[in-house]
């Protein structure tokens, strides 16, 4: 959950002041699933991706994190007092540590913080539903489009002929956690948008050559920017 511009200062400074700076490495979990909920992490650098397991030990990957971003968040001013998700650490990463009751104190000591930061969670609750939408009701191509889309909203950057290049390098697996389907059935699909040159993909890393194409086919609503993104 990347912090809207107008209060990304203010929350920065309340775990960079009042928090504890962590270093983590590459495949450490933060926190798991089932265990009590204690802090909230603000992340400053690196890549962690937030995930649920079915009975089954099928993995959902619900949000790719970066920097700027603030996980475990769910427990805040609420009864929840387990976690929910695993998060799982993708890049070497850096973080500052709040306890829960830290940081619900400290916007109670500040309520022009606490309404901006009441306006940002009810922005990522809208994120989470739209994206849960596609899902749901655009079937297994539909959740492959939607993830693209997302994924060059939050990583994509311009380059010639109009084409977005994917900066963040994702395995067939990692794409298939995020979409709720099969490794197999995302190879099949990815090889026919490459052989149709929707795409393109070298070492896990994507170009999207038609956008426009992965919209017109889940019938893309635009949603602003915020909304529309994988983190």
């Amino acid at each position: 959950m990347v912090l809207m511009d107008n209060m990304f200062e203010k929350i920065k400074d309340l775990f960079q002041n009042h928090g504890v700076f962590i270093k983590v490495n590459k495949g450490n979990k933060i926190f798991l699933e089932g265990e009590r909920a204690k802090e909230i992490y603000y992340i400053q650098s690196g890549v962690i991706s937030i995930s649920q397991e079915s009975e089954t030990g099928k993995e959902l990957t619900i949000r790719i994190c970066g920097p700027d971003s603030i996980i475990g968040e769910g427990s805040l001013f609420c009864n929840l007092v387990y976690n929910s998700m695993t998060a799982k650490v993708l890049e070497p990463s850096t973080l500052y540590v709040l306890s829960r009751k830290s940081l619900e104190h400290l916007l109670e000591e500040q309520p022009t913080v606490m309404v901006e930061y009441m306006k940002w969670l009810q922005t990522e609750n809208l994120k989470h539903q739209s994206r849960l939408r596609d899902l749901v009701l655009n079937g297994k191509k539909g959740a492959l489009f939607s993830t693209l889309i997302r994924l060059s909203n939050t990583y994509g950057k311009p380059v010639e002929n109009d084409s977005i290049f994917i900066d963040f390098q994702l395995t067939n697996t990692e794409i298939a956690n995020l979409c709720a389907t099969s490794r197999e059935m995302i190879n099949r699909m990815l090889n026919d948008l490459k052989k149709h040159e929707i795409i393109t993909f070298d070492k896990g890393f994507i170009t999207i050559h038609d956008l426009q194409f992965l919209k017109n086919e889940i019938a893309c609503e635009n949603c602003p920017l915020q909304i529309c993104r994988i983190d």
